[in-house]
Order: C-alpha cells, then sequence, then structure tokens
C-alpha cells in the first residue's frame, strides 16, 4: 500500500498559516461575553421602559380609588353623613387601605383621610333663611411610589 503520506481518503490535515491551536476558544469566550454585554444592556433598557408604565398603573389605580371614594359621597343619605358612624366624621380620620395590586400581586397601599365639614351658613339664620344644610365630604389618599409622596382628594359639596 505505499508509504504513509498523512492522507486518509480525500481528507487531509491541513494547518492555516497563521493560526494557533486554542483561538476559537478565544474568539467563542469573546463572543458569548459580547452577547452577555449586549443582553444585559437590553435588560437595563426594558426595564428603563418599564418603569414609567408602572408609575402610570399606579396613578391610574389611586384615581379609580378615589373615583369609588366620591360615588360613596354621593350616594349617602343625609342620616348617613350626620350619624355617629359616617364615613366622614368631624375629626378627620386615617385610615389605611389597599389601592390595588399590580401585576405580580404587588399591593399598592397608602391611607385615607375622611372628613365632613358643615358649610359657612349652616348655624347662621340670617344668611340662611330656608335652613339648608350644606357638608363637604373631603377624602385624602396619601401614598408613596419609589421615593415620592402623593397626595389626591376629592370633595363631595352636599346640600339637603
Amino acid at each position: 500500500m505505499g508509504t504513509h503520506t498523512g492522507k486518509i481518503g480525500f481528507f487531509r490535515r491541513v494547518r492555516k498559516p497563521g493560526r494557533h491551536r486554542g483561538s476559537m476558544l478565544v474568539e467563542a469566550t469573546l463572543a458569548m461575553a459580547m452577547l452577555s454585554t449586549i443582553g444585559l444592556i437590553l435588560l437595563k433598557l426594558s426595564l428603563n421602559v418599564t418603569t414609567p408604565r408602572q408609575w402610570t398603573l399606579q396613578q391610574a389605580i389611586t384615581d379609580s380609588y378615589l373615583t369609588i371614594e366620591k360615588a360613596t359621597a354621593q350616594r349617602q343619605s343625609f342620616e348617613n353623613i350626620i350619624g355617629p358612624t359616617s364615613l366622614w366624621p368631624l375629626d378627620p380620620v386615617t385610615t389605611t387601605v389597599e389601592f390595588g395590586k399590580l401585576p405580580g400581586g404587588t399591593p399598592i397601599t397608602g391611607t385615607i383621610t375622611r372628613q365632613r365639614t358643615p358649610g359657612p351658613d349652616n348655624a347662621n339664620a340670617a344668611n340662611n333663611p330656608t335652613g339648608m344644610r350644606v357638608w363637604h365630604l373631603q377624602s385624602v389618599a396619601r401614598y408613596t411610589v419609589g421615593r415620592r409622596s402623593y397626595i389626591k382628594s376629592r370633595t363631595v359639596v352636599r346640600s339637603q
């Protein structure tokens, strides 16, 4: 069969000039490092996009909670408004509430302060000959998003 020439069938080992052994491993490692860096940058950019959306979502949730507060104040009967178990007492009462939940189940909590104040002419018979009673029902929401604190309020004027 002949002498050994380094040929096996049609295949022969040829080394490309200027290439060193293990250089492919270095190239693969550099490619993985670059892809990892690009992936981390894209992750950071996507988080920067979702953070304002969460702020907007929290604002919308607290606005909807205050809309419910306003609707509750508008439908209360006067017996309930001025009664001893009123949701809006003469002295402010603060209650911790859960406004809602973010996607993922994270609760949005804060406080609601409710207060009822009489209109300026409730006790003045000279300026109020018909004896009409006016009440201001105020709900104030306080909550924190990140490092910022927010206060929102809704006031409903009821007259009888």
